[in-house]
């Protein structure tokens, strides 16, 4: 009774579904309450309010308030104006105690002039407490952060209940998004990295597009760092800074089609046979002998056609396999030999008669013929593939298979980005995984690579990862993969103009079915971002957990409030003016959202992406780097120079 008469509120004079609205008594109206010898906040927007129906307690927030006057109080009567007006607390509900505990959702709606009652610091614990039940366990907690508007209040979530689901972190540049995603992996890698169990079935790829957590211990001292560099020269590029694919990625149609931008319809069939012809090659007892005997035989026909147009062509691309390195003027010195006849429609020899056509013999003499019984398979993957592109190109020209229009933009794409791939990739590896034997973080820096390969090797590295995932949990239960992308706008766009439609496509689907499918096969999906407006409404839509910092431009918010269904209005409406280091927490992990503010990451383990304060810099003596205004200790800017790394002053 002594609860009750402190804490009550109101009571109920309108419900619309799960909209109602309390009026407030006119002694409940000041902004504290005492009780039992604290301090108690009173009602307000924001705070959660109880109705009691019965033996059910129904919770709600406030989202809004109002005053009106209260047409009941007889006119006749003399009352002050402040009398007359009463006040309404708009709220939603969002769940109900059962059995002691709080239970997400609406269970029933409460009556008219039911009670309400403020929450006792107890029950908002139980609101609070995200920590569930699990096949009749309960979940391991950890915690993130405290809540903003109560320092003093805890927040745990469940481990299995975030880690076990596609998150989203988004937020404008500053806002704290990316130290928010260090936070949460800093924290799992401290609770169980030492953890035999974790360290041989849990697996993290994180995809660094600005090198913010491959220098020092950024998130955790173990971990395996591939630091990709399009910018040196080959010869100058360590071994261990190239993914150990193998060749794989080369004779997989769709991972040569990845590499080749090809399209669905012409070129990854195109694709498809090149990659037959060289498993069959590759079967045989002589593999190079029987390359050999294949590239002859397209010179007789060549010399046997009557086609001057396609001829022509073909031997642009015996050039391209039989003197691809440009040494033997191949061309100039098949024209010094043969000629055209234009006549008779033939290649007639210049030391005889225009009219006389070519024999097998003579074919066999010629300069070219001589060349490709001398071929030997280049010294690398990537240049071995092109040549057989090639052949198979000429094969079907031969045969009217394919048109030369539709074909050789594929096979001209990947040549032009043979030079970046070999610099990157160890196509040479006989290991098909990026995972270090007793490190399960692995994180690629593309922070020095060139555009073509930010958007290659990400989804490279991220369909190849799973598909082997994929293969592994037939054999055994309980593999774990964690996909995290940073700056998930660059890859994960559907309003990229630097690509064709075909391609856009191709790689929203990869990673789409990853979002969709991959729980199924325990693998998740982690994304942060400053733009979610830019990211395929289908990834976001799929995500279970949100953690929502500053977002201040109109289509990132539509795009939020379009997708995530777990907001309320307050939140919502918060999220233009969040400090920088909070965010709103909201999705299944938690009961109701919450605005947080994130734990500190301990000192060593941030993020590298501080701000520069440009006046630290502009003194006099300032000559020398200073490593504490940078945020990078002594100890990690020694291990960023042992590294040959870039300082970011």
């Amino acid at each position: 009774m002594e609860n009750n008469a402190v804490l009550h509120i109101g009571n109920v004079e309108s419900v619309r579904g799960r909209i109602v609205e309390i009026r407030v008594s006119k002694s409940k109206n000041s902004p504290h309450l005492l009780y039992n010898g604290q301090i108690v906040k009173g009602i307000s927007v924001g705070n959660y309010v109880k109705i009691c129906k019965g033996f059910e307690e129904l919770i709600g927030k406030v989202d809004e308030e109002y005053i009106t006057e209260d047409k009941l109080i007889s006119q006749k009567e003399y009352k002050q104006g402040k009398a007359k007006i009463k006040r309404i607390l708009r709220l939603s509900l969002i769940g109900y105690f059962e059995n002691s505990n709080f239970k997400q959702g609406v269970k029933e709606l409460p009556l008219i002039e039911n009670e309400a009652f403020l929450l006792t610091e107890g029950e908002i614990n139980k609101v609070h407490n995200f920590i569930k039940e699990i096949d009749g366990k309960l979940d391991d907690k950890l915690e993130i952060g405290v809540l903003s508007n109560e320092t003093g209040t805890p927040i745990g979530i469940g481990v299995n209940s975030l880690f076990a689901s596609h998150i989203g972190i988004f937020g404008n540049t500053g806002s704290g998004k990316s130290y928010t995603l260090a936070s949460l992996y800093h924290k799992l890698f401290k609770e169980y990295g030492d953890k035999s169990g974790f360290k041989k079935n849990a697996k993290f790829l994180l995809i660094d597009f600005n090198g913010e957590y491959s220098k020092g211990n950024a998130i955790t001292a173990s971990k395996k760092v591939f630091t990709l560099n399009t910018n040196l020269e080959l010869e100058k590029i360590k071994l261990e800074n190239k993914l150990p694919l193998g060749n794989d990625v080369l004779f997989n149609v769709e991972f040569l089609s990845i590499l080749a931008d090809a399209t669905e319809k012409t070129q990854k069939p195109f694709l498809n046979r090149t990659v037959q012809l060289y498993k069959k090659v590759n079967k045989k007892e002589n593999p190079i002998n029987y390359f050999k005997g294949i590239l002859k035989n397209q010179i007789n026909g060549l010399l046997l056609m009557s086609d001057k147009e396609k001829a022509y062509q073909i031997i642009d691309y015996c050039e391209q396999v039989i003197d691809y390195y440009g040494s033997i003027e191949l061309k100039r010195r098949f024209f010094e030999e043969l000629d055209w006849q234009n006549t008779n429609h033939h290649f007639y020899r210049k030391s005889l008669s225009p009219m006389r056509q070519l024999t097998i013999d003579e074919i066999k003499d010629t300069h070219l013929y001589k060349e490709a019984e001398n071929y030997q398979f280049p010294s690398n993957d990537i240049d071995i593939i092109i040549h057989f592109l090639y052949v198979q190109l000429i094969n079907d020209l031969i045969i009217n298979k394919a048109k030369n229009d539709h074909i050789i933009p594929a096979i001209n794409k990947l040549k032009s980005k043979a030079s970046s791939l070999q610099k990157v990739i160890d196509f040479d590896s006989s290991s098909n995984s990026v995972f270090a034997e007793d490190r399960n973080l692995c994180i690629i820096d593309l922070n020095n690579c060139n555009l073509d390969i930010k958007k290659i090797i990400p989804l490279l590295v991220g369909k190849h990862i799973y598909d082997v995932h994929k293969k592994e949990r037939e054999m055994k239960e309980g593999g774990y993969l964690n996909i995290i992308i940073d700056e998930a706008h660059n890859i994960l766009s559907y309003t990229s103009q630097r690509e064709s439609e075909t391609w856009k496509d191709y790689r929203l689907e990869t990673f789409e079915e990853i979002i969709k499918e991959g729980r199924k096969f325990g693998v998740f999906l982690t994304i942060a971002s400053q733009r979610p407006s830019d990211i395929s409404d289908t990834i976001i839509s799929q995500l279970h957990n949100y953690f929502l910092h500053r977002l201040i431009n109109n289509r990132d918010i539509q795009a939020v409030e379009r997708t995530v269904s777990y907001l309320d209005k307050v939140s919502f409406d918060a999220l233009p003016i969040l400090p920088t280091g909070t965010c709103v927490l909201a999705g299944l992990s938690a009961q109701v959202p919450v605005i947080i503010k994130i734990d500190e990451i301990s000192k060593g383990y941030e993020p590298f992406n501080k701000t520069i304060r440009p006046t630290d810099y502009w003194g006099d003596g300032n000559d020398t780097q200073n490593t504490e205004q940078t945020g990078i200790s002594s100890q990690d800017a020694e291990i960023i120079d042992k590294n040959n790394d870039v300082l970011p002053f």
